[in-house]
């Protein structure tokens, strides 16, 4: 089974003092430690479990199940004059989607 590509979030890295203390946090946890290059070695995705991922798809714990191959959307540069950009961005979230539906129009599909 394959992963689902997801959108992915900015990461804000903790501060120096943060970071002391999750550490600190790590090291007096008995039930918990910091990962070695080993673990991350050993460790395999979700997706090699398809009946783990049947289970937490179905309480809703890990959004849309991929879709086949020939159904996925492909990943492209395209370059835009700044005015079309613009206002596809003007309407805010989603305007690669609405590019996408634009197009889609105006070729006939």
């Amino acid at each position: 089974m394959d992963q689902p590509r997801t959108v992915k979030p900015k990461i804000i890295p903790p501060t120096p003092e943060e970071d002391e203390a999750i550490n600190r946090g790590i090291a007096s946890d008995p039930d918990t430690y910091e990962w070695t290059d080993e673990n991350f070695a050993r460790a395999r995705p979700v997706w090699d479990f398809p009946e783990l991922v049947e289970i937490l798809q179905k309480h809703g714990k890990l959004g849309r199940p991929p879709l086949p191959e020939a159904m996925r959307k492909q990943r492209v540069t395209l370059h835009l004059d700044r005015d079309v950009l613009n206002a596809l961005k003007a309407e805010g979230k989603g305007w690669q989607t609405r590019a996408n539906a634009a197009l889609r129009r105006a070729l006939g599909l």
